[in-house]
């Protein structure tokens, strides 16, 4: 009821007046007939946007992929696309950096780095590198709040070279601890240079204020949480994670799909199904109402943010706050840049909306940066 009063509110505030814009009322403006043609000025161009004649949009009929699943849980989907010799594939893995302990905010990065770097058993992930470049190939690992990936890419004759390198890395990462020092360093790097950019700063505390600053969703990592990281955590994430239940595999490229799923069949098929991560249980609070402050006389300009909690994709009014954050906050032509910026001179940027994750909460955030 809140987020339905909330988008209502924020469109009633942004829409013009009728009055001062001379718009018409919608049931008085006439349809536009595709046969007729309108009337033009003297430069040639309609009088108005309204009297452009708008055509029918082509039909859009995306190929459907082929999805399937084996007996192990794995879930497949294959995407034939024979426009470039090439073939594309993602594996994603349930579980992410909301799911790390407290104490060790940023394993998910850690781990994510390190996964590919760290090599393998029998290769380190230098030779790897060596391996692949000299086959115009690539194998890429990450992790996000609710995933980690492992991805690549290939020439259509050397997917069977590249793919046991990926085979490989699922099934005997190494984490050695020189790349795991490595990742570490870059983390606490990235730590002690976080609070010179001002927009960073505005986002990270903003973030917190919405949620709260134990929420996984707000947690960033401090230089204790990185050097509690240890190899031996890395491989037990690997281990939990790293399992037919809890994966997902998408390949599209130049490939014949009956000759693909042979293929992953034969990879997977013999694994051990495993257990599904457990879904995420996230407490959410409203807000505490306030006016806060982050001193940073450096700068000679500011950052505002009006927050709260948002919604998630689930929520009946999706597609009506997608469209609402469009053309309230995003971009160029939406109303608060065109008023606030454009028209008025008050801010260097300014945009936002209601947050819409997909089984949480997103943050609603409107901001903008002005001279101070």
């Amino acid at each position: 009821m809140r987020i339905h009063f909330l988008v209502a509110f924020l469109l009633l505030c942004s829409l013009p007046a009728f009055g001062q814009t001379g718009a018409q009322n919608p049931a008085e403006i006439p349809p536009v007939q595709q046969a007729q043609r309108p009337a033009k000025t003297s430069a040639g161009v309609p009088p108005g946007w309204k009297q452009v004649p708008v055509p029918p949009l082509r039909q859009f009929k995306p190929q459907e992929p082929k999805r399937i699943e084996l007996p192990n849980g794995l879930i497949i989907f294959l995407q034939e696309d024979h426009e470039l010799p090439l073939i594309d594939g993602t594996i994603r893995l349930r579980g992410g950096s909301r799911d790390e302990p407290a104490a060790k905010v940023g394993l998910i990065t850690i781990y994510g780095e390190t996964w590919r770097t760290g090599g393998t058993k029998t290769r380190s992930g230098d030779q790897l590198d060596d391996f692949l470049e000299s086959r115009a190939a690539r194998v890429e690992t990450s992790g996000s709040i609710d995933s980690t990936f492992l991805a690549w890419s290939s020439l259509k004759d050397q997917f069977d070279q590249v793919f046991p390198v990926v085979m490989d890395l699922l099934q005997n990462p190494e984490f050695r601890e020189d790349k795991i020092a490595l990742a570490k360093r870059q983390i606490d790097s990235v730590i002690s240079r976080r609070n010179d950019d001002m927009d960073e700063i505005a986002a990270r505390e903003s973030a917190k204020l919405a949620y709260g600053t134990d929420n996984p969703y707000a947690r960033v990592p401090e230089y204790a949480t990185i050097a509690a990281v240890t190899r031996e955590d890395l491989l037990a994430w690997h281990q939990k994670t790293v399992v037919p239940a809890n994966m997902m595999i998408g390949i599209t490229g130049d490939f014949d799909s009956t000759s693909m799923e042979q293929k992953l069949r034969q990879a997977f098929g013999s694994i051990p199904k495993g257990e599904r991560m457990p879904a995420t249980q996230t407490t959410f609070k409203q807000p505490t109402p306030g006016v806060y402050f982050i001193e940073k006389d450096d700068v000679n300009q500011s950052d505002i943010s009006m927050v709260d909690l948002g919604t998630d994709r689930h929520n009946p009014d999706y597609y009506a706050i997608v469209a609402m954050n469009e053309i309230l906050g995003g971009g160029f032509s939406s109303r608060l840049f065109a008023t606030i910026r454009t028209k008025e001179g008050l801010a260097y940027s300014v945009g936002g909306g209601v947050g819409t994750a997909f089984d949480h909460p997103g943050m609603l955030r409107i901001g903008m940066a002005t001279k101070s």
